[in-house]
């Protein structure tokens, strides 16, 4: 999902909005399913704009997913701090290396800090690292090693970080934002809550909209090259 409020120019993040500039305007856009296709959908959208000379101010990645418990509760909602890779790098005898840690890439892309204080403030969403992965956690041994490995994290999902790869080429901010449909660990569909989920989701949107047409003046001094 990205929303269109105006287009970013100076050099750094304010710590904090000034008047409200009214409404954002936004457009919803269906990604698929994981990081390559989120990736894909994402970077188009954003090509088109460009082309069109209506470029994005701000891309939100926005879902369900698993939150570990007990900080992300079933029918909850967590506000990404950091959007992390959790399994882009290599498996070695002493375990699991970022790709950082090989000498290239990335893994984290940090969404505006103000804005997520003042989204969280207004939905009463937690905020902590969302992870993305290319295969849902099925396990309770998979669930503690990446707790482990990410003492922050409350959820995971399969599409924030393809979004916020797209974003970043463009020097976009990219928010993830998302409604806890099930416990991370053993896979149970007897415990999921998809539409409960749903709900807080669609529940949060409606309170998001006035915090973006106040953090305008955020989203324009946006530094591209952070």
């Amino acid at each position: 999902m990205a929303s269109g409020l105006s287009e970013p120019s100076a050099p750094s993040e304010p710590s904090e909005p000034s008047e409200p500039f009214g409404p954002p305007v936004v457009d919803l856009l269906v990604a698929g399913v994981g990081p390559a296709a989120a990736a894909a959908a994402t970077g188009r959208a954003l090509a088109l704009a460009a082309a069109a000379d209506t470029p994005y101010d701000l891309v939100v990645s926005a879902g369900i997913g698993g939150g570990f418990q007990p900080g992300a509760p079933v029918g909850s909602l967590v506000l990404a701090d950091a959007v992390t890779a959790a399994d882009l790098g290599a498996e070695t005898p002493d375990g699991f290396l970022p790709v950082t840690e090989l000498g290239f890439g990335r893994v984290t892309h940090v969404p505006p800090p103000a804005l997520v204080s003042a989204l969280a403030a207004a939905t009463g969403a937690a905020v902590g690292t969302v992870l993305t992965v290319s295969t849902v956690t099925g396990s309770a041994a998979r669930a503690d090693a990446l707790r482990d490995r990410h003492p922050g994290v409350l959820a995971e999902a399969m599409e924030g970080f393809g979004v916020a790869e797209a974003a970043a080429l463009y020097g976009l901010p990219v928010l993830e934002v998302r409604a806890v449909s099930n416990p991370v660990g053993p896979r149970d569909r007897g415990a999921w809550r998809i539409g409960a989920a749903l709900t807080a989701l669609t529940g949060a949107f409606g309170k998001f909209t006035p915090v973006l047409g106040k953090f305008t003046p955020v989203l324009e001094s946006w530094n591209r090259h952070d």
